[in-house]
């Protein structure tokens, strides 16, 4: 299910992201170095992929784990209502993990785009001091 949207999303992520990070940081078409904004890009939405699994196979276990409270909820058999106790401890644990990797996954992103944004802001100035620099010796 994530794995669909994702692959969906990949499809069309450089035009707008790269289009979008341009009119941000100033750079453009022709600005000569897009290799290195590609290199981040598949960076950036290979650890978009990994925490989404991480985060979907926990998520999964957690559904096999709530059907089994569930099952031992309906038996009333005192031993499988004792196992719930610990079942539920384990979603519990499991929820935890959920928000460490999305918090993680915020974290890493925000620190992408402010990379981006510095790089984008350099490269504007690198341009500024070349278009002042041919100025100056015309």
């Amino acid at each position: 299910m994530v794995e669909a949207a994702m692959a969906d999303t990949c499809e069309n992520k450089n035009k707008r992201f790269n289009i979008g990070a341009g009119k941000a940081n100033g750079a453009g078409a022709g600005d000569g170095d897009d290799t290195e904004d590609e290199e981040c890009d598949v960076e950036v939405w290979d650890t978009l992929r990994y925490s989404f699994k991480k985060a979907q196979a926990v998520l999964d276990q957690n559904r096999e784990l709530i059907k089994k409270v569930n099952e031992n909820h309906q038996s009333k058999i005192p031993d499988n209502l004792v196992k719930n106790v610990g079942l539920i401890r384990e979603i519990n644990g499991n929820i935890s993990k959920v928000i460490e990797i999305y918090s993680g996954l915020s974290v890493n992103f925000s620190d992408t785009v402010r990379q981006r944004k510095k790089i984008g802001n350099r490269k504007v100035e690198n341009r500024r001091s070349r278009t002042e620099f041919d100025c100056w010796t015309s």
